[in-house]
């Protein structure tokens, strides 16, 4: 592409590390430098909350290539180093050591850090967050049979820690604040069903709860509730999301809203910056609306996608947001991401553990989370991506095949 002979990419997590080898195999032949503060090479964060927890998975098999990799691609890997700040104006983004680095194109693919909870006893030894491959190595070491977890936050990654827990003999307890697990992002009837499947897992389940403080003098004893209950603890997860690291991109003048603002080619407020994973506020086509996606596939293709935008062909990102967990041996899949919806249509059975839940605004089908039934998960994203028209009694019927429902 004419004038791009340097890219800079800020973050060498997995959005990164999946944008340098998309340019590279796009052709472009000019200078690609990573910068990531930490000292793994580009890795993915599934297996940090599944398989690195309960298995000897090693930490080098979440790396998407071997180190040597990078090198023989021509990509310089900075490893262990921190941007401090972005001038548009030069086309230069500014390292903690001082050192300058120039760019014709840029992107921001920062990710997020977990959200802290500031309670009382919130510091103590033995309360753990899951972000990166450290995280998950410490939280192993303490999952010993017969160990109390207590996971705070019932979304994703503390229903995981908690199935992990239980698989290695510990006893777990989920808290959480709303009415209902994972109410943020599911139906109610989503929430319940995940709560049945902790319990009957052994997982404890305690909903609308408010944590008072943390106990423990060198390390965590107990969780304290509002009601003055206590929750026997040896080891604490906290799990309440993550905030994107938006902060070089705001400090340099470029719009942000819930991360870094975007549009469908990744592209932010400026020409010479896009935004990818994690941290990019991006507008969905799809949708309609602007959104922010934590998620394997949106680092994934979205880093693929908008690095081709910055050096080859422009094509806007029409993804369908998808996401999955495996929990006590069940295969949950979402697919779209609806800001809201006027019911939920079932097809299969929730009891029977095979089901399909559909949120559906008006005729269309906004959005579904798909349990144990992955073989129609295409179906599903397509029909969320073509907006198309469908009625409760097709969907919910099983003897209605989705591959002609999809068209």
């Amino acid at each position: 592409m004419a004038n791009v002979e340097s890219v800079v990419i800020v973050g060498a997590g997995h959005a990164g590390g999946r944008a340098a080898e998309a340019m590279r195999q796009a052709g472009f032949k000019g200078r690609v430098v990573l910068i990531g503060d930490e000292s793994h090479p580009p890795y993915e964060r599934p297996p940090l909350s599944k398989e690195m927890l309960v298995s000897d998975y090693p930490p080098e098999k979440t790396y998407l290539a071997p180190m040597a990799a990078w090198a023989e691609s021509a990509i310089e890997l900075r490893l262990d180093a921190r941007v401090d700040g972005l001038d548009r104006a030069a086309h230069r983004v500014r390292l903690a050591g001082g050192e300058t680095l120039a760019y014709d194109r840029l992107l921001i693919a920062t990710g997020g850090r977990v959200r802290t909870l500031s309670l009382p006893g919130a510091g103590l030894a033995g309360i753990h967050y899951i972000r990166t491959i450290e995280d998950s190595l410490a939280l192993k070491a303490e999952l010993r049979p017969g160990a109390r977890l207590v996971v705070i936050g019932g979304g994703f990654i503390g229903l995981e820690a908690a199935a992990a827990a239980v698989k290695l003999g510990c006893k777990a307890t989920v808290l959480e604040v709303q009415g209902e697990l994972l109410s943020r992002v599911m139906d109610p009837l989503m929430g319940r069903w995940f709560e049945g499947l902790h319990r009957a897992n052994g997982v404890d389940v305690l909903k609308g709860v408010a944590i008072a403080r943390i106990d423990g003098i060198d390390r965590v004893s107990a969780v304290v509730l509002g009601t003055g209950d206590r929750i026997d603890a040896d080891v604490v997860v906290i799990g309440i999301g993550i905030i994107p690291n938006m902060e070089i991109a705001a400090d340099a003048g470029l719009a942000v809203g819930n991360g870094v603002t975007s549009d469908e080619f990744g592209t932010t407020s400026d020409a010479d910056v896009f935004a990818a994973g994690d941290v990019a506020f991006q507008f969905h086509p799809v949708l309609g609306r602007h959104m922010r996606l934590e998620s394997w596939a949106n680092a994934q293709n979205g880093g693929i996608a908008i690095a081709r935008n910055m050096v080859a062909e422009r094509a806007p990102y029409v993804d369908v947001p998808w996401f999955w967990t495996d929990q006590f041996g069940s295969n949950i899949q979402l697919a779209g991401a609806p800001e809201g919806w006027d019911r939920v249509v079932v097809r299969g059975s929730p009891d029977g553990g095979k089901f399909i839940a559909f949120a559906m605004k008006g005729a269309k089908v906004g959005g579904a989370a798909v349990v144990n039934m992955g073989r129609e998960m295409r179906f599903v994203k397509a029909l969320v991506q073509s907006g198309k028209g469908v009625t409760d009694a097709d969907l919910a019927d099983e003897g209605a095949p989705l591959r002609a429902l999809a068209g």
